[in-house]
């Protein structure tokens, strides 16, 4: 008898005891219920071997000088009571038109010796998405993914047929010596040298697989928008695209989790869905945006052997944007408050 009245007691006190777990779970959803930024706007243009050390004088200050512009123009958009999308196409667009980043303007070659780009573009409101890879005449690809969104019963077109849609819609075309830089060209001469010293492709160099901008923003409507453009892999052949214009692999937009943007050897973003992964976790798991962030990039992918980085923002206009390589250009801006690094 007194043996059961004990274990009956016991349960008692260990149901009305606080559950260790339920505490936990507690304490991160209250850390995670916070109040939404009026406006956030998070960029990067690309990871790889970006070491101050390698860096010839003068170039740490034109990337800072850039990174800073693109923010600019974002952050204005936002400020004025823009559209996330707007922000996004806008800043993307005065990335791919500078020359030190590789999209746009400053595209790197493929072994043909010319410039294939792609680009992605998404808003979280209502999960449309637009994309197009391997135009070689469309001077910001980041307009033509935006109007296969909004314009296209499609997601993604390729090649001519993407070209000639762009076309159809007014957007500016140029020829494909538009995108020459003499330090891209210069690259790719590298790696063909030393390609012919070695058996195959330099797939596992890493300097060469490297590269991408990229943009997400919360507007003051609460909507997110993530757009990444890129001229893909030095010396690619045969018309590869990476994942840069492949939704939910280098970019993802959701508002009730949050926007993605990737970079970096695009081979494994694609395979491991990384720009929705991250949506997953905080979506499924109901991970913070750092820590499932962080998982993917310095946990996942490096157990792959995948090298690169992403940016991202949540909801509430927290930023992540872990990176596992030497360096990634990146930044954000929120209400009185910015960030630009590089390594």
């Amino acid at each position: 008898m007194r043996t059961t009245i004990f274990f009956a007691l016991l349960t008692l006190v260990i149901a009305c005891s606080p559950s260790e777990n339920n505490s936990n779970t507690e304490q991160a959803s209250s850390q995670l219920a916070t109040e939404q930024a009026e406006y956030a706007i998070v960029i990067h243009g690309g990871a790889g071997s970006m070491q101050r050390a390698n860096m010839r004088p003068g170039d740490e200050e034109k990337y800072t000088t850039a990174l800073n512009a693109a923010l600019d123009i974002g952050e204005k958009i936002l400020e004025n009571g823009g559209s996330s999308m707007d922000a996004v196409e806008k800043t993307i667009m005065y990335l791919e038109d500078s020359p030190l980043f590789n999209s746009g303007r400053g595209a790197v070659f493929t072994h043909e010796g010319r410039n294939e780009l792609d680009a992605s573009f998404m808003e979280g409101k209502t999960l449309k998405a637009g994309a197009v890879g391997g135009v070689t005449v469309v001077k910001n690809p980041i307009r033509a993914a935006r109007a296969v969104m909004e314009n296209s019963p499609h997601v993604l077109l390729v090649g001519t047929g993407a070209e000639t849609f762009a076309i159809d819609q007014g957007l500016d075309t140029v020829p494909n010596s538009y995108f020459f830089v003499q330090s891209s060209w210069d690259a790719l001469q590298r790696v063909k040298e030393e390609e012919a010293n070695k058996t195959g492709m330099l797939d596992e160099h890493p300097d060469y697989k490297y590269g991408t901008v990229g943009c997400v923003a919360l507007d003051k409507e609460g909507n997110i928008a993530a757009g990444t453009s890129t001229g893909g892999m030095t010396n690619k052949r045969w018309n590869r695209i990476g994942d840069s214009p492949i939704i939910g692999a280098g970019t993802y937009a959701n508002n009730a989790t949050c926007g993605v943007s990737c970079t970096g050897h695009g081979e494994y973003f694609i395979r491991y869905a990384v720009a929705h992964d991250l949506s997953a976790l905080i979506q499924y798991k109901e991970m913070a945006l750092e820590d499932a962030a962080t998982e993917i990039i310095n946990n996942k992918l490096v157990k792959a052997g995948g090298a690169g980085g992403l940016i991202a923002l949540d909801k509430y206009g927290n930023v992540a944007m872990p990176f596992n390589t030497d360096g990634m250009f990146r930044g954000y801006a929120k209400p009185n408050e910015r960030v630009v690094g590089i390594d």
